[in-house]
């Protein structure tokens, strides 16, 4: 059933006059005509309105058909708004995916922060490695992304927040544990325990005599794993200064001359919600005022 036509009956029937229905719809009077006629056809040929003078009243079938007509429209208003009512409060969901070591005091802080200014507001994190939270991006599953290295696809869109520090995380056993600062090169063959896959991929395209596969000798989820296996004597980590923390059995010395840095990621031309796109903003600001205060 068309609506327009139920919509058309209803004003028609209120006025019984054509020219001044017409007129109130804001159609002609040959299509209010040609309307009606259709909707007493697709009824099966039931009169709606009979001729009273120079005017129309409603048939009986059409004063029965009137009543369940207007409140099947107030019906459908009142759904309408309900649902237009439900939209503009309704929960903004802000995706984010983060590196590995990236949710650190600050980040935290913000989201915490942003979800207490505005009721409204909902996070959906996912940690993961840059590759995979990047082709989330793409595939719009993710409205950002704080990720630890960059791509050529011209579909995305990098931001440089900041270059953070790096420990080797060593067991208190460990030779080197009571030096002031580790080379890299001087630990990169050394048994590695990795949990973000972009460090192990960092350090083989930076260091000289790059760790063979054998290096990694295990692979873990978080960094909590991976101070757990290095205190159990497995093997070292690189630790992101994010994730440094009191870990009995476990010695941090600073990595020398050696930085990651992290980008925000994007989607080009993806319209963003204005809470969304401001909370962007903000943590873009906030890390790179950050890092220009930890460098000063």
């Amino acid at each position: 059933m068309n609506y327009n036509y139920l919509l058309y009956f209803s004003v028609l029937a209120q006025t019984e006059h054509y020219t001044t229905a017409a007129a109130r719809l804001g159609i002609s009077q040959p299509a209010l005509s040609s309307a009606i006629h259709n909707l007493e056809n697709a009824l099966g040929g039931v009169k709606l309105f009979e001729k009273a003078g120079r005017n129309i009243r409603l048939t009986d079938e059409g004063r029965f058909y009137q009543q369940n007509v207007d409140e099947a429209i107030q019906q459908l208003h009142r759904a309408s708004m309900t649902l237009r009512d439900s939209r503009t409060q309704a929960p903004i969901v802000i995706r984010m995916g983060i590196v590995s070591g990236t949710l650190d005091g600050f980040l935290a802080r913000e989201i915490v922060k942003y979800t207490r200014r505005n009721s409204r507001i909902r996070f959906n994190l996912m940690e993961s490695s840059s590759e995979y939270l990047m082709e989330m991006i793409r595939q719009e599953k993710l409205d950002m992304a704080i990720i630890d290295s960059t791509d050529r696809d011209r579909s995305l869109h990098f931001r440089k927040l900041y270059e953070r520090d790096y420990f080797v995380a060593l067991p208190v056993a460990h030779p080197l544990a009571e030096r002031n600062s580790i080379d890299p090169r001087e630990v990169v063959h050394e048994p590695q325990v990795v949990f973000n896959y972009n460090v192990a991929r960092s350090f083989k395209e930076w260091a000289s005599g790059a760790p063979t596969d054998e290096a990694v000798i295990c692979t873990v989820d978080t960094s909590r794993a991976a101070l757990d296996l290095v205190a159990a004597g497995i093997g070292i980590a690189f630790i992101p200064n994010e994730c440094v923390e009191h870990h009995p059995g476990v010695q941090y010395v600073p990595l020398s001359n050696w930085h990651q840095a992290l980008y925000m990621c994007i989607l080009y031309d993806k319209w963003l919600e204005p809470p969304v796109w401001d909370f962007i903003e903000h943590v873009v600001k906030g890390l790179r005022a950050r890092n220009r205060g930890s460098r000063a």
